[in-house]
């Protein structure tokens, strides 16, 4: 007799499901699991004998076999253990065949018998509705696998208490949605003295979601502003939250089963390795672009990252999603995020003071900056100099607008845009727009064409470079109200485009 559980194994985002067979034979007593298992799948055997032994189920003197189909799929992870115990407990008709098969279930054994939390509930989740069966976790994952709503959760502490749900002596109620997190802390903008043409750059990216680059001398608030970006943006919506929970459970990092609401805001330090940023290592994980999807990626000291790190960066800019290849598979993980750069002008960072600035100017800021690859500055929609603040301005009291304020008109040129792609695949923001329908939705008034052809020949902009200039005036004409793209909309542009340029 051949009994069978489902469980998942994953591939970037998406849960494929697998088909755990066990069967009882004559022959010499062993307990061997095949199918293309890793350590930690392989290691499941001992943690289920030693759970069944606790719980006072002895194993019989025959053949166990485990197969995991496909078996041409590799599978990694603990989260295979239940699956391997449910088969097994079916085999040993200690529960009905018929109630694991119409679930799909995930967690590890301790060896006591209790259920470990384990990563990954939510696309399991997923794809238990998809395939119209209920789903079997932890008690902690059950929060977190609940979202969905589309399928029922079970979430048990115990393999006993599993037991005596399918046996009907103790059913456990589905499990309810975990509480949505909410961001309490977003620091306000005025706390920023001075910089009015920053915070004017940190309204348009994130009104539309364009990629941000801050030069400036050490101190004059780089970090400040970058951290205040959070405070700006609006509430992840329905759809996005799923998304972004989805590479989030993948990685570990949903708290308590609560899915947030708050675009994620990634700052890894500038050693971070190509697998880190960008994703892979041993289990193709998500890397920090990934895990900045539909949110906010900041690098600080962008120079000083390796260039390796950063030429890596250009193709998931272009195409909002990055592919971790191995020999075996590809891996896709999404990744539209809005990249925020910091940089110092030079090595010593005092390059713009002429009090201060090294025998080596103007040498010093172009060997530093250089560090920065052409192809990779010209995907930057914004460039904006960062001056120094003078003491003087410190002692004044905060001015200008809010956070509140600013992210009040942020959110309606979301909307807008909201209604101006419903309907589009994949494209929700300005940023987004290309081909025909940029030209549509961004083409200038004639003033305006004017102006961005002469700009264009001059500078010599790009082609690139000559879209992402609408995009950014579509966006500034968003947040001015404006049904058309003017001409004060591309000069605007413009100068963000040609601050820092190598085109100049």
């Amino acid at each position: 007799m051949v009994t069978v559980a489902y469980t998942v194994a994953f591939e970037g985002v998406e849960a494929r499901m697998v088909e755990v067979q066990c069967a009882l034979s004559s022959g010499v007593p062993a307990f061997s699991i095949v199918g293309l298992p890793d350590k930690a799948v392989s290691e499941a055997r001992e943690r289920v004998r030693a759970a069944l032994t606790t719980m006072a189920i002895a194993l019989p003197s025959k053949r166990i076999t485990v197969n995991l189909s496909p078996a041409d799929l590799p599978k990694e992870g603990s989260h295979f253990d239940l699956p391997i115990a449910l088969a097994l407990l079916a085999a040993l008709e200690i529960i009905p065949q018929e109630e694991i098969s119409h679930t799909v279930s995930l967690g590890e054994l301790s060896l006591g018998g209790a259920l470990v939390p384990v990563v990954g509930a939510l696309p399991a989740a997923m794809a238990a509705a998809q395939e119209d069966r209920s789903l079997i976790c932890p008690k902690a994952c059950g929060a977190e696998a609940a979202w969905v709503g589309a399928t029922e959760v079970i979430a048990a502490g115990t393999l006993t208490e599993i037991i005596r749900h399918f046996t009907g002596l103790k059913p456990i109620p589905p499990a309810q949605p975990g509480e949505v997190q909410q961001e309490t802390t977003a620091r306000d903008l005025r706390d920023v003295k001075g910089q009015e043409r920053a915070k004017r750059a940190l309204e348009i990216a994130a009104a539309g979601r364009h990629h941000l680059m801050m030069v400036g001398s050490p101190g004059s608030g780089k970090s400040m502003l970058a951290a205040r970006i959070p405070g700006l943006l609006p509430p992840l919506s329905a759809a996005e939250a799923l998304e972004t929970s989805m590479v989030h459970s993948l990685s570990g990092l949903i708290a308590e089963g609560g899915i947030s609401r708050t675009r994620p805001f990634r700052e890894p330090h500038h050693t971070a390795s190509v697998a880190a940023i960008v994703g892979g290592g041993r289990r193709a994980s998500p890397g920090e672009i990934s895990l900045a999807h539909n949110g906010v990626l900041f690098m600080d000291e962008f120079p000083e990252f390796p260039r390796t790190v950063l030429e890596t960066l250009r193709q998931p800019i272009e195409t909002g999603e990055v592919v971790v290849a191995r020999a075996n598979a590809h891996i896709r993980y999404p990744c539209q995020f809005m990249l925020v750069a910091a940089a110092n002008p030079c090595k010593c960072g005092f390059l713009t003071d002429p009090a201060r600035a090294c025998a080596r100017v103007p040498q010093c800021g172009e060997d530093y900056l250089g560090r920065i690859s052409g192809p990779l500055l010209d995907r930057i929609d914004l460039r904006v100099e960062v001056p120094p603040v003078a003491y003087t301005d410190l002692d004044l009291q905060a001015t200008g607008d809010s956070s509140a304020d600013v992210a009040k008109r942020v959110a309606e040129a979301r909307d807008i845009q909201t209604e101006r792609f419903a309907g589009q695949l994949k494209i929700r923001v300005n940023a987004d727009a290309e081909g025909r329908l940029l030209e549509d939705i961004a083409t200038p008034d004639q003033e305006g064409r004017d102006l961005l052809s002469k700009v264009a020949e001059r500078f010599g902009l790009s082609a690139r470079g000559y879209h992402r200039v609408l995009r950014v005036a579509r966006t500034i004409a968003d947040l001015a109200g404006s049904e058309n793209v003017l001409k004060p909309h591309i000069a605007e542009a413009v100068s963000y485009r040609l601050a820092l340029s190598k085109e100049v």
